[in-house]
């Protein structure tokens, strides 16, 4: 960082990815970030929820994190809360499949089961 006009792009790209985070809308996504999810890879899954979501525009979703869902086996472990309907809890979640859950999940309303706790045990 050279200058202050940068320290202030930075912050203003920042500002955008705290608002994904914080939106208040229909569908909660929910990326279990305790210990056992961070080692399998919870982090860069978070962090593509987040850009998916951005670059999708799911501006009726909000990306949050919580501790420990209490499936260790299966993390890295997302689960979407939509009102009205019963949770879908997502399991193993790889970073490349997010761009699918959001296109057809989140913002097409079709779960995908193949990647959901039932088809994983």
């Amino acid at each position: 960082m050279k200058s202050l006009e940068e320290l202030a792009a930075i912050r203003n790209k920042m500002k955008d990815r705290v608002a994904i985070r914080e939106n208040n809308g229909d569908i909660r996504i929910v990326v279990g970030m305790a210990t056992c999810g961070i080692a399998a890879g919870a982090r860069p899954v978070l962090n593509a929820f987040v850009e998916e979501v951005r670059k999708q525009h799911a501006d009726n979703a909000t990306v949050t994190q919580t501790g420990c869902i209490g499936m260790c086996r299966l993390e890295p472990i997302v689960e979407v809360f939509e009102g009205g309907k019963e949770r879908v809890t997502y399991v193993k979640v790889k970073p490349a499949m997010v761009p699918r859950i959001v296109k057809e999940h989140i913002l097409g309303g079709k779960p995908i089961t193949e990647y959901t706790i039932g088809a994983a045990e």
